[in-house]
């Protein structure tokens, strides 16, 4: 059987922690974890021409990620992020602007080598910058317009979004992953009142939007999956958390792997909750990747 391809947009970061730097950035920890679980994944994203830039392409072809849509962006520095561990359940954030990955442009290449991929994944946070946002927006239209299976990873961080960001990232989605934190602003953003279960809000958004699946990962709790037909209510896995960077992208990784091999939503339920166990009990977002020099 081949390996599922997918295409991973979106930023490229440093988490900067108090004891040091970590690669991060939602859709890279994805594409680390989605090529560690059997993917062949691709990175389009953007980073300096600085050390950090030369460390995240080490780190990805590590990973065996394809970098080769990566585009280093002369005058804006690859992406960082202070983070404080205050609660090391709820790492706080304080997200750099004018970053490499606001700069990603559409190229020949990228649009001669959409229809070779099973899956595109993408999130909100990568559209924060105008030109990425009309690059990414134009990959999730031409990959719907080739039936190619399309994931969105909320990713709520302040200023960074708005309601009609999230409504039309929603309506070019095939899947929609979110967290319990983030399902009020997104059922408002989709006109969608809060009067109701969570259940009953992921039905309304699942039905309104035209969606295949809505994932939501609820914490220690675990997680929901509701489709047209099912409703998977799974719970979590227990662990000794050291923090949870990094999990809720290890869970979309299991969660879109077991998606394209065809499992049951029960089994992608439990195994998706097990990867973001075992991350949330180690350091940093993707564990196996030391700390840099720098």
């Amino acid at each position: 059987m081949n390996k599922p391809t997918i295409l991973s947009c979106g930023e490229v970061l440093w988490d900067l922690f108090p004891n040091g730097a970590r690669f991060g950035g939602a859709p890279a920890n994805f594409a680390c974890h989605a090529a560690m679980l059997g993917g062949h994944v691709s990175m389009l994203s953007g980073v300096g021409n600085d050390a950090r830039g030369d460390e995240a392409f080490s780190i990805l072809n590590r990973f065996q990620v394809d970098t080769s849509l990566i585009q280093r962006i002369d005058d804006a520095p690859t992406g960082s992020v202070g983070i404080k561990l205050d609660d090391p359940t709820k790492p706080a954030f304080e997200i750099h602007t004018n970053s490499a990955w606001d700069h990603i442009t559409w190229t020949a290449e990228l649009e001669s080598r959409i229809a070779q991929f099973d899956a595109v994944y993408f999130g909100t946070l990568g559209q924060r910058g105008d030109l990425s946002r009309a690059t990414i927006r134009h990959v999730i239209q031409t990959a719907k317009a080739r039936g190619i299976f399309r994931v969105l990873d909320v990713n709520l961080r302040k200023p960074f979004y708005d309601a009609e960001l999230l409504r039309d990232s929603i309506s070019q989605a095939s899947v929609l992953k979110l967290s319990d934190e983030e399902l009020f602003e997104v059922a408002a953003a989709c006109d969608i009142k809060w009067n109701a279960s969570p259940e009953i809000l992921l039905r309304q958004i699942l039905a309104r939007l035209k969606l295949d699946l809505v994932v939501m990962t609820r914490g220690a709790e675990g997680a929901i999956l509701l489709s047209a037909t099912e409703l998977i209510l799974q719970p979590g896995i227990p662990t000794v958390v050291r923090d949870t960077v990094g999990a809720g992208d290890s869970f979309t990784a299991a969660l879109v792997m077991g998606l394209l091999r065809g499992d049951k939503l029960a089994t992608i339920a439990r195994t998706a909750c097990e990867t973001a166990s075992v991350v949330c009990g180690q350091d940093g977002a993707v564990p196996e990747i030391s700390l840099p020099t720098f």
